[in-house]
């Protein structure tokens, strides 16, 4: 038996000694706020991440499904400039309690679903992290199959061993398993370390999405057969198509709104997170579309049919000219080269900041006591290998559809989390009343659970539930389809509406003062003050002393950004 404890001991992250088994579940190094010599992130730094970010395939193939839907390409754009500009606000209000306190998502939860509630919303987020982690590596897969065939084209011709029902075949797992297992180096670093990871990938990945949009261009020999295509929907049938394809935009971001405090936890001031993020996503998200939409419109032109997988695209500039039967020379291999290892960068570093740190965050908040960021990367890692993600990405359809209905769950979250910040606490914090049980700790509730979050969260999700069952083949009302369309605003809205409502007749501490940024606990952690962890069992030799923190105790006043 002593045997056992000794191998569950070494199982344990890094804490604190003489913690209580309930204790251990509230905090360990991730789960506190993030010490002042880890709040690295400045302005410039959100920048570089957003324009990262926005560089990846996923983002290319959503607004590529805009233009298969039959809009034409400057409708394709007007979704896109609306439904990220609509978003970003929604991303910089969640990220607020984050910049301030430099709390991550899984405590900021905690605040408004309550000690224990905010579980079942961290398991959620976190099992769509995972999921969207093997999605992500499945797309990176496609890329690193384009790379290898750039450098030999017999790549092409390994022969498939696997049955019609694994969904893929061989070829194509080797490549997903290649992506897959040069990530694992990157989940290893600590947050506030792979910035740099970001600032790389913000400079190659924009110059391979350059190069191929105006390679794309020339192969349609212009870009007026291009922009010259009409939509193929017209009337409400467009209207609608337009509602949709603008909710695939923002349903994308779902994810990246509610872990919006993860990355701003770690922001140097409070304003690094709001105009960088409010600028940064709509610009550069539209930007970086206008390129997708151009490519994949160019495809109708080259080949006389629209490829909505700009890496399919891609490969087939490698394909034997249909004409003289010549293969790609060098000059064209090289060129497909740099585009599909550019992007297979764009890929890891969304794979990193959207979905590995995220489930990190998540999991660390389940089980305290024996995961930590990098561990929980890793289980994201092993879960997006299971779960087979290539199904998802056999059609555009299975795509939007699968983007919508996490978006269900998501945004009903998001509504609680804002409308408890800025309309029903207003910005009054208690950051000791987080990582502890005690009964009159603000955020206790009933037992741990915050039964008004959990009835607003529930209706914001009942409301869609008609219109998702419309969505997995099942004949509904065309009002719940439609109502289903644009889930994140009814997720959100009715769970905000339903929860203020509830906090105004049965109030909780703190709620409605004057609003002010304040933690009213005057919380201190001195624990991260002595230790210098990364977070991860090891010490950050050259930030352990470098930065001293005041010892002293702090009313924490924040009234301007």
């Amino acid at each position: 038996m002593s045997k056992l404890r000794q191998f569950i001991r070494k199982l344990e992250v890094d804490h604190p000694e003489g913690l209580s088994n309930t204790e251990l579940f509230l905090t360990n190094d991730d789960l506190r706020p993030v010490p002042p010599q880890k709040r690295t992130w400045k302005h410039w730094n959100f920048v570089a991440f957003w324009v990262a970010d926005c560089f990846n395939i996923n983002t290319w193939m959503i607004v590529s499904s805009m233009v298969t839907a039959g809009l034409s390409w400057w409708q394709a754009w007007i979704c896109v400039w609306l439904g990220y500009g609509v978003v970003a606000p929604f991303i910089v209000l969640n990220a607020r309690p984050g910049a301030i306190h430099h709390i991550t998502f899984p405590v900021v939860a905690r605040t408004s679903f309550g000690l224990w509630g905010s579980l079942w919303c961290t398991f959620n987020r976190g099992a769509m992290a995972c999921i969207w982690y093997g999605v992500q590596a499945s797309i990176g897969g496609s890329c690193v199959l384009v790379l290898l065939r750039s450098m030999w084209p017999s790549v092409n011709n390994i022969p498939n061993h696997l049955p019609e029902s694994a969904g893929i075949t061989t070829r194509d797992f080797m490549c997903f398993f290649l992506f897959w297992f040069i990530s694992l180096p990157a989940i290893w670093f600590p947050i506030h370390k792979i910035r740099h990871l970001f600032t790389a990938k913000a400079i190659f990945a924009p110059t391979a999405g350059i190069i191929f949009f105006i390679w794309s261009i020339v192969k349609a020999k212009g870009v007026g057969p291009i922009v010259r295509q009409p939509s193929t929907v017209h009337g409400s049938e467009l209207g609608w198509k337009m509602v949709v394809s603008l909710m695939s935009c923002i349903s994308n971001m779902a994810t990246l709104v509610v872990n919006a405090p993860d990355f701003a936890s770690r922001a140097s001031t409070p304003s690094a997170a709001v105009l960088p993020q409010l600028l940064s996503v709509p610009i550069g998200f539209s930007l970086v579309s206008f390129l997708g939409i151009i490519v994949s419109s160019s495809s109708h032109v080259i080949y006389g049919e629209t490829v909505w997988n700009p890496i399919d695209l891609l490969g087939k500039f490698l394909d034997p000219d249909p004409v003289t039967g010549k293969a790609a020379n060098g000059a064209t291999r090289f060129g497909v080269w740099f585009i599909a290892a550019s992007f297979i960068l764009a890929q890891l570093g969304t794979n990193i900041s959207a979905n590995s740190v995220s489930a990190g965050c998540d999991l660390t908040a389940l089980f305290p006591r024996f995961i930590n960021i990098r561990r929980g990367g890793y289980i994201a890692a092993i879960v997006g290998l299971a779960m087979c993600p290539w199904n998802l990405l056999k059609d555009s359809n299975s795509f939007t559809s699968y983007l919508s209905a996490y978006s269900v769950f998501l945004s009903s979250i998001a509504g609680v989390m804002i409308t408890e910040y800025w309309l029903i606490r207003r910005g009054h914090f208690r950051v000791a009343d987080l990582y502890t049980t005690k009964r009159d700790g603000w955020y206790f509730y009933s037992y741990g659970f915050n039964l008004r979050a959990y009835a607003a969260y529930l209706s914001g999700i009942l409301i869609n539930v008609v219109g998702f069952a419309g969505a997995v083949a099942r004949n509904v009302p065309l009002p719940a389809t439609r109502i289903y369309q644009m889930s994140f605003f009814t997720g959100f809205g009715v769970s905000s509406l339903i929860y203020v409502a509830l906090a105004y007749f049965f109030p909780t501490p703190g709620s409605w003062k004057k609003f002010e940024e304040v933690d009213e606990s005057e919380f201190v952690d001195t624990e991260h003050k002595q230790s210098g962890s990364d977070g991860d069992g090891s010490v950050d030799g050259d930030e352990k002393l470098k930065d001293k923190v005041d010892d002293s105790q702090e009313k924490v006043a924040i009234n301007a950004v």
